[in-house]
């Protein structure tokens, strides 16, 4: 009898996590089911597959197998020593019905016997995949919560076994202080399973709409304030608008363009909440008329300023 890797036959590795192990199951099983897959091989395929999952998926199981396949190669001849099928499948239930290979049933020799049957493997359960996608807000969702249809294509089992995208509307619940990046799980809207199987979850990736006003890096939320010459120069208090409403802003005298001015935890909500800057931007008046050209002359002779020689 040869050795199986199962960690080989799911393509992970073996020091792969529980859910590395669960998602390349759910991915090959419904690739080779057999009412599914137009493979020639997919029967053998999905039995190899569902054989090495219900070994890996359980760690106490994992461990036998592990233990017991340390010291063999794929493909190499295999004897358990006597005795060595440490495991009891009983416990773990849902094998009524799977194919087991002649070395999934020698490697735990101590439970051969115990409700494993060959064949039967059509009306086999299989649980949806998981579903991943992407949604936008807008920055005020994030400040105040909010509660958005969203319309997306996604997988779906019609009734002959084949997956296809079908347009639905959801209900999606944002909850206030969410930032970019993070994932919204909607219990029960992923894909359908097979012959009843658990439908899966869908995964909403979270990012934000392009703003006119604001940038956002984290928690962090960037505006630009725009200042007339003497308002930068002399100081002056403004009213600058904020996703969380309007705040009044105290200008340093002498202020340059591109300082930048914090206003703690007015960033995106929550523990710890981010801070929001006002970066300060100069904006100079037109000089159309004779009058406010004469202004700015009066201006520049006024001060023995060369910007040139500026540091």
């Amino acid at each position: 009898m040869k050795f199986k890797d199962y960690y080989e036959t799911l393509g992970v590795q073996r020091d792969a996590t529980q859910d590395d192990i669960k998602n390349a199951y759910r991915k090959l099983a419904r690739k080779y089911h057999p009412d599914v897959s137009k493979e020639p091989d997919a029967e053998t395929r999905f039995k190899e597959v569902g054989e090495a999952y219900k070994v890996l998926k359980d760690p106490e199981s994992r461990t036998s197998y592990d233990q017991l396949g340390a010291n063999w190669q794929n493909g190499q001849d295999f004897q358990p020593p006597p005795g060595s099928g440490g495991f009891d499948f009983r416990s773990q239930g849902g094998f009524d019905g799977m194919d087991f290979g002649d070395f999934f049933e020698q490697m735990f020799s101590q439970q051969a016997g115990h409700g494993f049957t060959r064949g039967g493997r059509r009306n086999m359960q299989m649980p949806g995949e998981d579903v991943h996608a992407k949604i936008q807000i807008d920055l005020e969702d994030a400040y105040h919560g909010a509660e958005r249809a969203i319309s997306l294509r996604l997988p779906e089992t019609d009734s002959n076994g084949r997956t296809v995208q079908r347009e639905r509307t959801l209900r999606v619940s944002i909850p206030k202080g969410i930032r970019a990046g993070q994932s919204l799980r909607l219990s029960g809207q992923g894909g359908t399973g097979l012959n009843g199987g658990k439908t899966g979850d869908l995964y909403l990736e979270i990012s934000f709409r392009p703003h006119p006003h604001y940038r956002v890096d984290g928690r962090d939320v960037y505006t630009d304030v725009h200042l007339a010459p003497w308002e930068a120069a002399l100081g002056a208090h403004v009213s600058v608008p904020t996703p969380s409403g309007t705040v009044e802003l105290s200008i340093p005298a002498n202020s340059a363009a591109g300082k930048k001015l914090r206003l703690k935890g007015k960033g995106i909500p929550g523990k710890d909440a981010g801070d929001l800057y006002a970066v300060l931007s100069i904006v100079l008046p037109p000089a159309n008329s004779e009058d406010e050209r004469q202004a700015y002359r009066a201006f520049a002779a006024a001060f023995a300023f060369n910007p040139r020689d500026a540091s």
